[in-house]
């Protein structure tokens, strides 16, 4: 018993970049998956029914998507960090009381996300001002994807506890069978059927429940103190209170991102259908990085996390300066394939050559900065698991959010270009990881989780 445990928790052991990358590389093939479906739906769509359909399914409906499904999936990694630093500790009960905690959260929060999706859809995508010519998509199509909210949640927040016990390996094998789900239910819906963005939704709903049951029956079967046991699917007071006071900021910080977001789209939908649709084929490209540094996110917290438990706080701060580096050089290599291949990865959802010119345009003006946010993205979630997750969270709406509202409100209307609505990024993702770098390196973050972890123990 004690080697197979010494061999699952090898994240607190052996060789910190080698250990990094084998975590990590599953779960940035993982959401490789996942964006390979849902871009499987722009291009299928963006193709076969037209511009307007892939302003749709693309840029305004998966902006109020992230706001609404970003509060219940943020607010739920605290029970990722949670479960990584008890199981780091090897307090195997309360690692299960956090694991049907955390499932319990998921089913109603499910519940809620589809009637607030279905309910208010409709209001939201009017206040941003979506076309009447998109609305036509953009409505049935949002209405059906919240239909699948319960078993979207149970699929992240179980592959979340997976990952928080070191496996990122099956929830890799989860989203490949979504994936090829749902390329197949597209094809079959949308193509074969006819019916559109409608059955571009069903299918995503289909590859989710397929998803939620893989979770399952894996965590139904899984060893130790991590198996989910229906019977127990409760919320336990203490650790529900643990994960929200550690989630809700992350959860808030979801919603203000996506509230800015939605501010942002409300201005490029301004600029008419061309900009709209070669905006969401560019946010498809966008999506690619953000999968990567988010995977580095996550394998970080999840690092930091079991690292901190085990009271290993060398090492944890070691494996940070490693992940920023390898961080900073995938970046680099990405930003330059996408700018040098930028029209024809842009074609994969267009043949029309104003949107492909206004897409060029937008790749060339913002993927050459993602460096500048590297540090917002590493620290936070080196930061979040130790669980200091409010000082970073409001860092985080300071200088990403609020300051990127004060420039759509009071800079884009004097200077009304597209150009200097999309400046809003690069400014204030490096205003932001300035901020955190600061914060990080005075260093009393650490001194005040540690003495939080001696009281809690």
């Amino acid at each position: 018993m004690g080697k197979t445990r010494e061999k699952v928790n090898g994240i607190t052991e052996g060789v910190i970049w080698k250990q990094l990358l084998l975590f990590f590389f599953p779960i940035v093939l993982g959401t490789f998956f996942q964006q390979l479906y849902n871009t499987a739906d722009a291009i299928i769509v963006g193709k076969f029914v037209g511009k307007e359909a892939l302003a749709a399914v693309g840029g305004t409906t998966g902006t109020l998507i992230n706001l609404l499904v970003g509060f219940f999936v943020g607010v739920s990694s605290g029970a990722s960090v949670i479960i990584s630093q008890f199981f780091g500790a090897r307090r195997g009960e309360e690692v299960s009381r956090s694991v049907h905690t955390t499932v319990a959260l998921a089913l109603v929060s499910g519940a809620a996300l589809t009637v607030l999706g279905i309910v208010f859809s409709e209001r939201i995508l009017l206040l941003m001002g979506t076309p009447q010519e998109v609305m036509t998509y953009a409505l049935p199509y949002i209405n059906i994807y919240f239909l699948g909210m319960i078993p979207s949640l149970i699929y992240n927040v179980g592959s979340g506890i997976l990952r928080a016990v070191g496996d990122s390996r099956r929830p890799l094998f989860f989203l490949i069978s979504a994936t090829m789900t749902n390329i197949v239910m597209d094809v079959i819906f949308v193509l074969g059927f006819n019916w559109g963005v409608a059955g571009a939704a069903a299918a995503t709903v289909t590859s989710q429940v397929l998803s939620a049951v893989l979770v399952i029956v894996t965590l139904r079967n899984a060893p130790f103190s991590y198996r989910l046991r229906i019977r127990r699917i409760r919320m336990h007071a203490d650790m529900l209170t643990r994960i929200v006071r550690i989630g809700l900021p992350a959860g808030l910080q979801s919603v203000m991102y996506s509230l800015s977001n939605i501010i942002i789209q409300a201005s490029v939908n301004g600029f008419g259908t061309d900009t709209m649709a070669a905006y969401t084929a560019y946010s498809k490209l966008d999506g690619l990085y953000w999968m990567t540094i988010n995977a580095f996110g996550v394998a970080i917290t999840t690092f930091v996390g079991q690292n901190f438990g085990a009271h290993h706080y060398d090492r944890m701060k070691k494996s940070i300066r490693i992940c920023l580096g390898i961080a900073a050089g995938v970046t680099v290599m990405m930003s330059t394939v996408m700018v040098i291949a930028g029209r024809p990865l842009l074609s994969l959802f267009t043949d029309d050559a104003q949107v492909l010119d206004t897409g060029c345009a937008i790749v060339n003006l913002i993927v050459p900065t993602y460096i500048t946010y590297i540090c917002i993205e590493i620290l936070s979630g080196a930061l979040r698991g130790t669980g200091d997750s409010l000082l970073p969270t409001i860092m985080t709406l300071t200088g990403v959010c609020l300051l990127r509202v004060f420039w759509v409100v009071a800079i884009v209307p004097a200077h009304h270009e597209l150009t200097t609505l999309l400046l809003s990024y690069p400014i204030t993702w490096t205003i932001t990881s300035a901020m955190f770098l600061i914060y990080y390196l005075r260093g009393k973050w650490l001194k005040r989780c540690i003495a939080a972890q001696e009281r809690q123990e």
